[in-house]
């Protein structure tokens, strides 16, 4: 396949995994964000439910038009974070009060952070990879928590809080991938695209 023929699909409208695979030096060729339903099945765990979604999100990206036209050289890459205190899944927060209730859950307290990804080849195999991160935050004192919510940083963000902003300052302990923990591990990311043929590379070099 010739580099230049190649082209990426993020099937994703998050800013921060765009953030994440721009900063390895791989601009995406369209961004294509997926509304499926995010639901967790009964008893499921954050592990299968991380790896169900982002498999989900890269299936139906690949059945749009716009990423149709794009050609047969098309990979689209797609992500899914679960934020967990053991087998609890913690949605994202919609609401002040869902974001101080799950602040408080994880105050003083380990948890992991589940990031599936999962690689569409253009010869329509899937690729995936699970990546476990286990992160402890401080004990929050009563400040903490309402200048944290007073920032609005919690919106959206699963278990409450945005690792890549002022939450950082709270994170005692981080085991793991710290890039899997705000939406795309990029070690994994950056080997299953190589290792597919996507010419990583090649775009380090075309942007010197």
């Amino acid at each position: 396949m010739s580099e230049s023929h190649a082209k990426l699909v993020l099937a994703s409208g998050s800013p921060r995994r765009l953030s994440l695979l721009e900063q390895a030096g791989i601009r995406p060729d369209l961004l294509s964000p997926t509304n499926i339903d995010e639901t967790p099945k009964k008893s499921e765990m954050p592990r299968k439910l991380a790896r169900r979604l982002a498999h989900a999100k890269a299936e139906a990206a690949a059945d749009t038009l716009q990423v149709a036209q794009l050609g047969a050289h098309t990979y689209v890459l797609s992500a899914d974070t679960v934020v967990a205190v053991g087998r609890r899944i913690l949605d994202k927060t919609e609401s002040i009060d869902d974001a101080a209730q799950c602040l408080r859950l994880l105050s003083g307290r380990a948890h992991r952070v589940y990031t599936s990804v999962c690689l569409l080849t253009p010869n329509g195999r899937f690729r995936e990879r699970t990546v476990e991160t286990r992160v402890r935050l401080k004990r929050l004192s009563r400040q903490d928590l309402e200048s944290y919510l007073a920032s609005g940083e919690w919106r959206g963000k699963a278990g409450g809080y945005a690792i890549q902003g002022r939450a950082e300052a709270f994170v005692q302990f981080l085991n793991g991938s710290y890039s899997g923990v705000v939406g795309l591990p990029l070690y994994e990311t950056i080997s299953m695209l190589s290792g597919a043929g996507y010419p990583v590379y090649f775009s380090w070099f075309s942007s010197a």
